[in-house]
């Protein structure tokens, strides 16, 4: 037992003092990203990549130290998928589609790796993890007869007049990349970042399809239009399948951004 308390106080000794070393740069990086946004969920059951959409954003960091920071970001994307694309016999008939703006802003924790400090001829990489809340806003659409209808008022699953789901909606962010100098002051990195969303609606397709009768005494023809695409003879019986409900929908971005340093590396004392 006194070896392994001597060899956890060695150990408690290394770490404390890599930190003191290692552990001084502290500062806020400022920077934009530039990649591809996609989106997962009753309209893409099967992980489909063929509908990516260009996507972009802001965002700050601040280090705490050389393995933790905190994250502030401002993103942009298009989200879109269709039953035509997909291989199932079910999806094929639904024949629903639809497509939408994000907007999202979010708060996360990163951890890295490895040691990384700018400027540093050694600790000037690392893979990295990242996780925290995230808040967005959505608005699906979909088109008929060349002219594209904001989903939400539709109410294409029988949802009552001031019923219709909330268009801003939290989600958990979260996500890997890896980061590395130009110089002491840029650093460049590539990342996928995702978004699990607190909402099945982001294609406006959850539950079960509703009396179209219905839908049409509250919103009109075009609203039960719009909420059974489905091709002759219509599979859009009352309380059929329409989504799955039991999983949540969610988007995901995948980009290279480029950062700005500000701070500077802190020197120990002891070394000054």
């Amino acid at each position: 037992m006194n070896y392994i308390r001597l060899s956890l106080l060695i150990s408690s000794v290394f770490l404390v003092q890599q930190s003191t070393l290692f552990g001084q740069m502290k500062g806020w990086e400022l920077g934009g990203w530039v990649g591809i946004s996609n989106y997962f969920g009753d309209l893409n059951t099967n992980y489909r990549l063929n509908q990516l959409h260009v996507a972009g954003g802001i965002g700050t960091r601040y280090n705490f130290n050389d393995r933790l920071a905190f994250r502030l970001g401002a993103n942009y994307g298009q989200i879109s998928a269709s039953d035509a694309d997909s291989k199932n016999v079910y999806e094929l008939r639904r024949n629903l589609s639809f497509r939408s703006n994000i907007v999202d802003a979010t708060m996360q924790l990163e951890f890295n790796f490895m040691p990384y400090m700018h400027g540093h001829r050694d600790y000037y990489y690392t893979p990295y993890v990242f996780l925290g809340p995230s808040i967005f806003f959505y608005k699906p659409q979909a088109e008929l007869d060349g002219t594209w209808y904001d989903l939400p008022e539709m109410g294409t699953e029988g949802q009552f007049r001031g019923e219709e789901y909330n268009t801003t909606q939290g989600a958990l962010a979260y996500g890997f990349g890896f980061k590395v100098d130009l110089s002491y002051r840029w650093s460049i990195s590539v990342e996928l970042s995702g978004r699990k969303v607190f909402t099945d609606y982001l294609d406006d397709v959850s539950g079960v399809y509703a009396d179209w009768r219905d839908i049409r005494s509250l919103r009109g023809q075009l609203a039960a239009d719009l909420a059974d695409r489905s091709v002759e003879p219509k599979i859009g019986e009352p309380g059929r399948q329409r989504g799955d409900g039991k999983n949540r929908d969610m988007y995901a971005f995948l980009g290279v951004s480029i950062q700005y340093y500000f701070g500077e590396i802190r020197c120990p004392a002891f070394l000054r």
